[in-house]
């Protein structure tokens, strides 16, 4: 048995994971010693200024920080750090890199995007039985981008694409000048859903939309209606994992998001901090993929009844291909 400490930095979160390994037969298994996220906003006008802020800076290496001690007072043998849309994006990475690299001894990896893909099909892959034949389509929304990737479980990745728009992104690009109190304005979420769909024009060159049979969501945006969808009062990972959302549950909690004032979402017990300014832009992006796949799905005699979501994402196969490589 191998513990190892997993750390995914996108531009709205990051995250630990420290899990014991397993091997069993071909499988490896995770166990769970703790998940940690910190919403630190790394991101933080990086669309618009190509630059990583001193403050965002700050604030994700004092989350470092944090996390150092948790891992050494766990014992993880073997630390990786994965860096993704933000770190791409931003031409002082450096400013950030070598500051971790001091804290944790190990050097932050910046993944290109299609990387990121295969290891959220991995985490996701690692728990999701509910396709046990033909493809599926799982799709990891971040802050800064959004992974694409067409795969059949067991058997591996056919085609990832990893699209340049996230909940931050989408946020302030189109909707920080919106008023707070107020539903996003009609014309401002056809803006966006254009921009949105020429995005996923993109996408489709690469991925199959058509050939997959079944379609799962990860990461907090998704998680986040997921909780909304099922009435929870509080974030409760066990009965959002595995938990099927009709198109019409989503579209019902998608339309909440983009409606209701800031103060009423950030007010939602499941809601972590950080996350209700810019739910409305991840909430966005999902309905439009979604209304995309069902679309093509439709048009080829195989329609899907919605999606499911799963609490195993990008983590999940940081730590896996950790296990995998010893």
């Amino acid at each position: 048995m191998t513990r190892v400490a997993a750390i995914d930095c996108g531009t709205n979160s990051i995250r630990l994971l420290v899990a014991d390994g397993e091997t069993m037969g071909e499988h490896i298994t995770l166990n769970d010693l703790t998940r940690q996220m910190r919403i630190v906003r790394l991101g933080q006008g990086v669309d618009r200024t190509g630059r990583l802020a001193p403050e965002a800076i700050e604030r994700t290496l004092a989350a470092v920080r944090e996390y150092k001690r948790m891992i050494d007072n766990l014992g993880a043998s073997d630390i990786r750090f994965v860096s993704t849309s933000a770190m791409r994006d931003a031409e002082n990475r450096q400013d950030f890199i070598e500051p971790v690299k001091e804290l944790l001894g190990v050097y932050p990896e910046v993944v290109p995007g299609t990387e990121e893909a295969a290891l959220s099909f991995a985490g996701a892959a690692s728990s999701v039985r509910a396709y046990d034949r033909g493809k599926v389509l799982v799709v990891d929304i971040g802050g800064g981008s959004t992974e694409m990737v067409v795969g059949t479980l067991g058997k591996g990745v056919d085609a990832a694409y990893s699209a340049d728009m996230g909940s931050v992104r989408v946020t302030e690009k189109f909707f920080a000048g919106c008023a707070s109190d107020q539903p996003i304005p009609d014309g401002v979420q056809a803006q966006a859903s254009e921009w949105i769909d020429a995005r996923l024009d993109e996408a489709e060159e690469v991925v199959d939309f058509s050939s997959v049979r079944g379609v799962v969501g990860v990461a907090g945006t998704i998680t986040t209606i997921a909780a909304h969808a099922l009435g929870l009062a509080s974030y409760q990972p066990e009965k959002i994992d595995g938990a099927f959302l009709s198109h019409a549950d989503t579209d019902a909690s998608v339309r909440f998001m983009l409606e209701q004032p800031l103060a009423v979402k950030a007010a939602l017990g499941f809601m972590p901090e950080g996350r209700a300014d810019v739910i409305a832009g991840g909430a966005l992006i999902w309905k439009r993929v979604m209304d995309r796949v069902a679309l093509r799905c439709e048009n080829t005699n195989h329609p899907i009844a919605g999606a499911h979501v799963s609490e195993h994402d990008i983590l999940d196969g940081i730590a896996l291909s950790m296990l995998a490589r010893r």
